[in-house]
């Protein structure tokens, strides 16, 4: 059976009980923040053009992208709403929320100390958040209904990459304390205590996200070349990447056993997207070095605004929107192929 074929009968599946999973509940970084970091003292920002360019009537949101993340397309792909709305976005209410929510926090990780580098929200306050959110829906369903939707949902975990990039190769602190097997363990304790946080909420359906083959973001890449290494992928940073996803994995197995009633799942965006990577002729990008945002070689953020003549005329045939994050087309193969695989067993 072809994979349309396939993917179009789990797709109707999905709409057909629908009510399974009432809603999506998003924790994590850049890679699926909808705009949180709006509304809090940060550089780290993207509400402004070209960022939202191909998002719903091109606007700027807060996305690290040119158009949806992948929060987004599984919000979608369950049913819901094609777009996870961000907590703290005032143009929201509990009403909307009561569907899906996104708690993360561009620039944020597992440790403290990654949300410190840039001042965001640290993973500790998006779980504050959450009880909050749960007292709201409460408030406004009542009980037996707010405890239905959290318990039905599915709730999404994104990050770690941070933590990495931005903290342990970039500051010497964590390095002092730990080698990177140490840090790796640490982090996943982490992890570990996320999700029995919110098992005791009520959580039952979890996917753990896992790390990208991050030593071959566009950033690294010129890392990698100024360094004089040919601008090829930073394979130490891949097999960290590798490393730490086995470790996440385990993590899941365990704590499937530990947890009774639990369906937790490892959502690894590795394998496919090494897989962009190394072939991007074969999903239809012409490149994957360098992003299309201004020259694609280290911009984000602020860097990538609206007047740098460099930008791309059409993100669709780049894997990266920025250094750092991915173009709405990529963050679309790769939610389809998560939710194929993995995410369509929660519903």
């Amino acid at each position: 059976m072809g994979f349309f074929i396939v993917f179009a009968i789990i797709f109707m599946q999905i709409y057909s009980t629908g009510a399974k999973v009432p809603a999506v509940i998003v924790f994590g970084d850049s890679s699926v923040d909808a705009g949180n970091n709006n509304h809090i003292q940060t550089v780290l920002k993207s509400n402004f053009r070209p960022y939202g360019r191909d998002f719903f009537g091109g606007k700027a949101t807060g996305r690290f992208s040119n158009g949806r993340v992948p929060s987004d397309f599984i919000s979608e792909l369950f049913g819901l709403r094609p777009y996870v709305p961000a907590y703290l976005d005032p143009a929201y209410n509990i009403s909307d929320f009561a569907t899906g929510v996104c708690f993360a926090s561009a620039g944020t990780g597992y440790d403290n100390a990654t949300s410190d580098v840039l001042s965001v929200i640290p993973l500790w306050k998006e779980v504050e958040y959450y009880k909050e959110y749960q007292k709201k829906l409460r408030d406004h369903l009542g009980d037996q209904k707010a405890n239905t939707i959290t318990s039905e949902a599915v709730y999404l975990t994104s990050m770690g990459t941070n933590d990495f990039l931005e903290n342990y190769y970039t500051l010497p602190n964590r390095r002092s304390q730990y080698n990177i097997n140490q840090y790796q363990d640490y982090l996943v304790s982490i992890a570990e205590w996320l999700i029995k946080e919110l098992y005791g909420l009520g959580a039952r359906k979890i996917s753990l996200g896992g790390l990208p083959p991050m030593g071959c973001l566009p950033l690294e890449r010129t890392t990698s070349f100024m360094a004089g290494h040919g601008g090829t992928c930073n394979t130490d940073y891949n097999k960290v990447a590798m490393m730490f996803n086995g470790k996440l994995s385990d993590l899941v197995k365990r704590l499937n056993i530990e947890l009774s009633e639990s369906r937790i799942v490892f959502s690894n965006p590795y394998p496919v997207f090494e897989l962009i990577v190394q072939k991007p002729s074969s999903f239809g990008f012409e490149s994957a070095a360098v992003a299309c945002c201004a020259t694609g070689l280290f911009e984000m953020g602020y860097m990538c605004d609206q007047y740098n003549l460099f930008t791309c005329s059409n993100a669709n045939t780049y894997v990266f929107w920025d250094s750092f994050h991915p173009t709405e087309k990529t963050n679309r193969i790769i939610s389809d192929h998560l939710f194929r695989t993995v995410l369509a067993t929660l519903s």
